[in-house]
């Protein structure tokens, strides 16, 4: 008597990787190995504590979420040495002229275009200067793109658009760090002779090895399995502000804690604008008024103009001779 094929195609018995087994919809096993990876993955792991949350109160349900948040910090913190050497080789460049540019897919990819989209208008940065590229292009932002994040193609692609060189830094973001656009965005990158970091949330992660400087923030299995948006999201969001926020520190874009190259493009950022050169120069409204007006609303001038006691176009040349950087001119205003 003959025993009858499983759901899966397979006899009882077989194994996934059995030279007799044989899934019609999977010829060459690559579903099988995938889903042999992923059980690898922390990001991927199931908890049988949580297998009932659904039936818990909101509150309770609320209490637990904020409790697996508040663990992502220490991931991020037990990275900090890697973290901070990536940002360190990442400034060297950008300071020659070169660019930073963030890949990958989904989630990690919107998170790598948030990161560069908010760099003008906080340090004055041309467009170019911070990018985000993410596979499926912009509308992927907005919409689920999820079979171009399989394509190392496309992210060679995307990145062969920018003509990266030696001066640039290229960052792939991916929780699994498997994610075979990101991984295959690193690798190009590296190829071109780019500076790479691998961001990701397992430990021994393919994108992790295929980097110059790889980051594991390892956050543990999701509140719900397999959601990456959830800690391991978090915590890309707190390494991506940091490698940005540093890097423009580094690079002389603020002055202390203040935010002296930033684009007043609205009236909240006029307003901010006139506030941070009050905060570092303890100026009246109708200094600060003349300052600003001298200076083309120029914060970073502005602030030189009063402190150290030059006008404008004094100011406008001190900042350039010091690479931008308002502590350096204003040492070279005051001899």
């Amino acid at each position: 008597m003959t025993s009858s094929p499983t759901a899966a195609g397979r006899e009882p018995g077989d194994s996934p990787d059995s030279p007799d087994s044989h899934d019609p919809r999977d010829p060459d096993g690559a579903y099988d190995r995938l889903r042999a990876e992923l059980d690898t993955l922390t990001t991927e792991a199931f908890r049988s504590d949580l297998s009932e949350i659904d039936r818990l109160p909101t509150l309770e349900i609320a209490r637990v979420m904020n409790g697996e948040d508040a663990t992502v910090p220490t991931a991020v913190a037990s990275q900090l040495p890697r973290i901070a050497a990536a940002i360190d080789a990442t400034a060297e460049r950008m300071a020659r002229g070169g660019r930073l540019v963030y890949a990958g897919a989904g989630t990690a990819g919107r998170l790598g275009v948030l990161d560069a989209s908010e760099c003008p208008p906080t340090f004055d940065t041309d467009p170019s200067q911070v990018v985000g590229v993410i596979a499926g292009g912009p509308d992927a932002l907005v919409s689920a793109a999820e079979g171009a994040e399989d394509r190392p193609d496309l992210a060679a692609a995307d990145l062969d658009g920018l003509w990266l060189g030696p001066d640039d830094v290229v960052v792939g973001v991916s929780a699994s760090g498997r994610t075979p656009y990101t991984v295959g965005a690193v690798e190009h990158a590296r190829r071109l002779g780019a500076l790479t970091v691998g961001l990701s949330c397992n430990s021994g992660s393919p994108l992790a090895a295929a980097a110059d400087h790889g980051i594991e923030v390892v956050v543990g299995p999701e509140l719900i399995t397999g959601s990456s948006r959830l800690k391991a999201g978090t915590a890309q969001k707190l390494v991506l502000n940091m490698i940005s926020t540093i890097t423009m520190i580094r690079l002389g874009k603020t002055y202390g804690n203040l935010m002296v190259d930033v684009r007043a493009s609205n009236e909240k950022l006029r307003a901010r604008s006139r506030r941070i050169v009050s905060l570092a120069t303890g100026a009246g409204e109708e200094r600060i008024e003349s300052a600003l007006a001298a200076t083309g609303g120029e914060v970073k001038n502005a602030i030189l103009t009063i402190l150290g006691e030059v006008d404008g176009p004094t100011a406008e040349r001190l900042l350039r001779e010091s690479g931008g950087r308002l502590r350096a001119a204003l040492e070279a205003a005051r001899g």
